[in-house]
């Protein structure tokens, strides 16, 4: 198993032989700083003969660079209200796959730092790493010649030490957004939960990560009682029986804060007896990249090594499989916190998966220094029908809110371009989530889709709170716990298409590089 990221290289030398062609990704040729002077003549002269310049990526024959060849991929306009740092990597990413198809097996990527956005460079590395990333089936097939799509990969920068520096976190960034790509991306028998297991313990072997796999099925139903209802149908097929993934960090120094992470991590979902008919079942193997973004910040993590930061997470490996042993609406099951659930809508297993596991950390943060809990998922459509395609939502229960842990994120998300929307958790919610009879506690979910229920994002974060007690560590608690729930439904990725790696950059740019890039 290949775990290795494509091979990145930087240089400050734009006419270094070892590449075999450029890729200069900035807004026009005619903002060029005086030490990209030589790339402003041929692009002045292609313009007299075709006003689109910058409207699509070109190549030029430039005799005298390497390779001489010129892949210009323009931003386009950087500075009107809706513009953000997206741009550099949208572009980025075009240039480079312009660039592969002329034959460039060692591109090198100029992008010239911009003075709004000093970490334009960053992710324009970043955006070309997306579009050089190799399905890991296609890895482990040997259908391609090498594990690269290039051989190499070239950065460049002004400056030596900016080289060094822009190539050891792109690759300990990029490293994260693979393993999260490879789990969240792989088709649901390679990455059926035992299988993710095998992968994570590999991945980790010989790091600073400690790992720990639950598969006893007895342990489960007695630890994680609504994740079991759950995998009670897959239990029956041993290569989708279920696992519990725990994964843990501890930086050097003294401990100043304690990430506490669950993430869903459904492999395949059928909808269960609510089953997804009509053809809405396609692309479900794409509901475990919640698990996914906790895999891959914590090899992020692994490979920067914070100091004063602990990391907590766990990873709920579930097939929502169809039987005659499935779990069915209008079940009761007991919460780990002993909350009575009445399933509603067997189709809201997200939900059931990471809420006992929840629970297990709000157990554990009240011992913790500085806990901050999440859950990330994939979780619900209405999340795509609310905020649109490639946008992640955060939303705090009050003790986080007070901290302004939403805006936060999303301020983090905003510097690399992995972007966020804040939604919040209103009195609705709960109300939605209490029972109906005396024989529950908590309704799990009504029988409509997310995407046809209003406040169908906002609501499943009520479920998950009451659910887990924590909603006994809210603002009027004297143990307050601040916990925050991240839909990924619209960032994670399209379908047919390579996942984002959402949300773990802005993850590491809030919690790990805080001083900046």
């Amino acid at each position: 198993m290949c775990t290795s990221i494509q091979p990145v290289e930087w240089t400050t030398d734009l006419k270094n032989q070892n590449f075999d062609g450029i890729v200069l990704v900035t807004q026009s040729h005619d903002t060029l700083t005086s030490e990209l002077e030589y790339l402003k003549a041929p692009l002045q002269d292609y313009s007299s003969v075709d006003s689109g310049l910058g409207e699509e990526v070109v190549i030029l024959r430039v005799p005298g660079l390497p390779g001489n060849r010129l892949v210009f991929a323009s931003t386009g306009p950087v500075n009107r209200d809706y513009d953000d740092v997206r741009r550099f990597s949208d572009a980025a990413a075009n240039g480079i796959k312009r660039a592969l198809k002329a034959g460039m097996q060692r591109p090198l990527l100029v992008c010239p730092p911009h003075r709004d956005y000093k970490n334009s460079t960053m992710v324009a590395a970043l955006g070309a790493l997306q579009a050089l990333y190799m399905p890991l089936e296609v890895r482990e097939a040997n259908i391609k010649p090498t594990d690269y799509k290039a051989c190499v990969l070239g950065l460049w920068t002004p400056q030596q030490e900016e080289g060094k520096r822009l190539v050891e976190l792109a690759e300990a960034l990029e490293s994260g957004r693979l393993a999260c790509r490879d789990i969240g991306g792989s088709d649901p028998e390679r990455m059926a939960a035992p299988r993710v297991a095998e992968y994570v313990q590999e991945l980790f072997k010989d790091s600073p990560v400690q790992v720990e796999v639950v598969s006893d099925v007895k342990v489960l139903e007695k630890e994680y009682p609504c994740l079991a209802a759950v995998n009670r149908c897959a239990n029956s097929v041993p290569r989708h029986q279920a696992r519990v993934i725990r994964l843990q960090y501890c930086g050097e120094g003294p401990i100043q804060k304690t990430l506490m992470l669950v993430g869903k991590g459904i492999t395949y979902d059928t909808g269960g007896a609510d089953i997804k008919a009509g053809g809405f079942m396609a692309g479900m193997h794409r509901d475990k990249c919640g698990a996914a973004a906790v895999a891959g910040f914590f090899q992020i993590v692994a490979k920067l090594k914070p100091k004063h930061l602990k990391v907590v997470g766990t990873m709920a490996m579930v097939r929502n499989s169809v039987g005659a042993d499935c779990y069915v609406a209008d079940e009761l099951v007991l919460s780990r916190a002993g909350r009575r659930v009445r399933v509603g809508n067997t189709d809201a297993e997200g939900r059931m998966v990471m809420v006992d596991l929840l629970c297990e950390m709000k157990e554990k943060a009240v011992r913790e220094i500085s806990p901050q809990l999440f859950t990330i998922a994939t979780l619900t459509g209405h999340a795509i029908r609310a905020m649109g395609p490639n946008y992640s939502i955060i939303m705090d229960n009050g003790p986080a809110h007070r901290n302004k842990n939403a805006a936060q994120w999303q301020k983090a998300g905003e510097v690399l371009g992995d972007v966020f929307e804040v939604s919040t958790i209103r009195r609705e919610d709960y109300e939605f989530h209490k029972g109906k009879s005396e024989y529950e506690d908590i309704l799990q979910c009504n029988n409509l889709p997310s995407s046809a229920t209003p406040r169908g994002h906002q609501t499943p974060a009520a479920f998950l709170i009451m659910a887990s007690g924590l909603d006994k560590h809210g603002v009027d608690s004297d143990k307050p716990l601040p916990y925050s729930h991240i839909d990924i439904a619209g960032s994670s990725g399209p379908f047919p298409g390579v996942p984002t790696g959402a949300p773990i950059l802005a993850m590491a740019t809030n919690y790990i590089l805080p001083d900046g890039l």
